[in-house]
């Protein structure tokens, strides 16, 4: 049984809790973060004789979501999404990486490649909540690859 915070940390599973965001060359907070799958069609064939054979295909497309907080004067996702036109939009490299409680280290990152938006998703309005408004970007990549640290 681990009993020392050394011990704790290289045999228990890493909380998810803590983690950074960098879009392109810039750091952003987000409150979440999901579909960072890796998945690949399969393919099917069978031959003359009655054999039945699956194997991997082409890699899916990879579709995250990101939530955030709304905060005064920072409108950066809606920049983003608002500058798609005519099939042009700029695509960037996302890095996704889960840290120690500190926050200084880094043990493991997915690496995304050609993400764009493909929308955004403003918070919902009630008066009779207390809740912080938080607006939800869907993004499309091209991959993702895992780094361990």
């Amino acid at each position: 049984m681990a009993t020392t915070a050394s011990q704790i940390a290289s045999t228990y599973p890493i909380p998810t809790y803590r983690f950074v965001v960098a879009l392109g060359s810039e750091q952003m907070s987000f409150n979440n973060v999901s579909g960072l799958d890796i998945k690949y069609d399969t393919i099917e064939y069978r031959d003359g004789v009655g054999n039945w054979f699956k194997m991997p295909g082409q890699r899916q497309a990879v579709n995250i979501t990101l939530r955030e907080g709304v905060f005064p004067g920072k409108t950066e996702l809606y920049d983003w999404i608002n500058s798609i036109s005519l099939n042009q939009v700029e695509k960037k490299d996302i890095t996704i990486s889960l840290t120690d409680d500190s926050g200084t280290r880094l043990l493991l990152t997915w690496n995304v490649s050609n993400a764009f938006p493909t929308s955004l998703t403003a918070p919902s309005l009630d008066a009779t909540s207390n809740e912080a408004a938080v607006q939800e970007v869907t993004l499309m990549a091209d991959r993702v690859t895992v780094q361990a640290h």
